[in-house]
This record gives structure tokens, C-alpha cells and sequence, in this order.
């Protein structure tokens, strides 16, 4: 018994964007790529996998392939499709900034890591046995006493007399 198409384009759409929120980039490409083939790239299913397949090609560096896409889906027959698919086009085409290296955080690739969590490029292998110490909370140095100031600086005397003008000034209104 062969499974409805449309439904085995959901299944892949959302294996593909659980692949694209957990960082597998690459996963996510193949995922989306066969789910637009399985809903026809026409649909609105199809433009929404396809919308999502733009920002996955973008992610694993493909931008020529992420710009084609969206010039696509700027001629799609679903208006909110369309819609997405020209303000995507903007953002990639828009002119990179230069940016001082100490703005950025590097986000490391996730599909490096094998199954076991051990890199499989590198020299450090992660050990999940391993237990992490708790880390110490920083406590702020006591205040000496002598440090603080005592002397009384008319602050409030000034705020009790002006307190009282302005309840005399009301009881002599009224």
C-alpha cells in the first residue's frame, strides 16, 4: 500500500525543518529537496518547503542556489509565497557589510560531530563520561564599615520642610 504523496511531503518537510532548527544544515537540503518534489513545487505546501529550502541553502553556503529559488518564487502561483520569495531575494542580494571579526561568534558546524559526540575532524574527542564541576558563584568582597559614609547631609530636613509647605499650601487653599 503506497502512502499519499502530499503526506509523505509533510513528513519529509517536517523531518527537514527539525534537521534546520537542531543546526544539520545539510540534512535539512535533502529533506526539503525530496519533500518539494513529493507536493509539487506549485502548491502552497510546495512554495512554503520551498521558502524554507532557500534559508537551508543559505545556511550551508549554497547562495547562487538560494538566489535562483527565490527568483522562482517570485513568479509562484500562491500570493503569500510570491511575497516571501521577493523580500528572501532582497536579503541575499543585498551588499555584505564588513563586520570587525570581534561582532562575530562563530557557530561551529554540527554535522561534524559523529553519533558517539566525537569530532570527527580535529584532536579532541568528547568524552560524555566525564562530569562537569559545578562552577563557584563570584561573591562580591564585604563592605568596610569605615568605608561608608555617615554624615548626614540635610536631605531630609530639606524633604520634610518642603513636605510641609506644600500640605500648609493646600489646608490654606481649601
Amino acid at each position: 500500500m503506497t502512502e499519499d504523496p502530499r503526506a509523505q511531503a509533510q513528513a519529509q518537510y517536517v523531518i527537514g525543518q527539525a534537521a534546520f532548527e537542531r543546526g544539520s544544515y545539510r540534512e535539512a537540503v535533502e529533506r526539503f529537496e525530496e519533500a518539494v518534489q513529493l507536493a509539487k513545487a506549485a502548491t502552497p505546501l510546495g512554495g512554503e518547503i520551498q521558502t524554507w529550502l532557500v534559508n537551508a541553502y543559505s545556511a550551508v553556503g549554497r547562495q547562487q542556489d538560494a538566489i535562483a529559488l527565490c527568483q522562482i518564487l517570485t513568479r509562484h502561483p500562491d500570493l503569500d509565497t510570491r511575497k516571501q520569495g521577493k523580500n528572501l531575494l532582497y536579503i541575499l542580494q543585498a551588499p555584505q557589510l564588513q563586520r570587525p571579526t570581534n561582532w562575530m561568534t562563530q557557530i561551529p558546524d554540527l554535522d561534524e560531530l559523529s553519533a558517539d559526540g566525537a569530532k570527527i575532524l580535529g584532536t579532541a574527542a568528547y568524552s560524555g563520561a566525564t562530569k562537569s564541576t559545578p562552577r563557584a558563584k563570584l561573591k562580591e568582597p564585604p563592605i568596610d564599615p569605615s568605608e561608608i559614609n555617615r554624615k548626614d547631609n540635610g536631605f531630609l530636613w530639606v524633604a520634610l520642610v518642603g513636605v510641609a509647605l506644600v500640605l500648609g499650601g493646600l489646608v490654606w487653599l481649601s
